[in-house]
């Protein structure tokens, strides 16, 4: 197994909004896309074995060249195993030539109940050579910030 990257938060909101944020189109639109990037999906299919494909838009692409083009990273996702209010696996595959970037990640996002809300863990496993860890993660943690706005704005 690859590189492990990984990230969490507690959100003030309860599992399964949550993980209604988690497969809403829209919603993913909103809140996945990290700070500095705009997202749009194209393909859409919220079921085990089906996913969706997001294509990322750096807002400034100078400093951060897109594994796509200049400007964009494409992924396709699968969706691996979606148990309601627990657990969403995806399969993430980059459309990019530089086989730094090649080969399949896995997002894990396990949800856990607490007092506070919800406490959302990502995982990335298998996380292609060319992703900075230290970039990834912040993306992550940058992600999870958006969704505790997206889903703690809707209670």
């Amino acid at each position: 197994m690859g590189r492990i990257d990984r990230a969490s938060r507690v959100i003030a909101a309860p599992p399964a909004t949550v993980y209604g944020a988690l497969l809403h189109r829209e919603s993913l639109e909103e809140w996945l896309p990290p700070d500095g990037m705009r997202g749009r999906i194209e393909r859409w299919d919220p079921r085990p074995g089906g996913g969706f494909r997001m294509v990322l838009t750096y807002l400034d692409s100078a400093g951060s060249p897109g594994k796509t083009s200049d400007a964009t990273d494409v992924v396709d996702v699968g969706f691996a195993a979606l148990v309601p209010g627990e657990r969403v696996v995806q399969r993430a595959v980059f459309e990019a030539d530089d086989p730094a970037y090649a080969g399949t990640m896995t997002m894990t996002w396990h949800l856990a109940a607490t007092d506070a809300g919800t406490e959302v863990t990502v995982t990335a496993t298998d996380v292609p050579p060319g992703i900075d860890q230290a970039v990834h993660e912040a993306g992550i943690a940058s992600s999870l910030a958006n969704l505790a706005s997206y889903v703690e704005a809707g209670d």
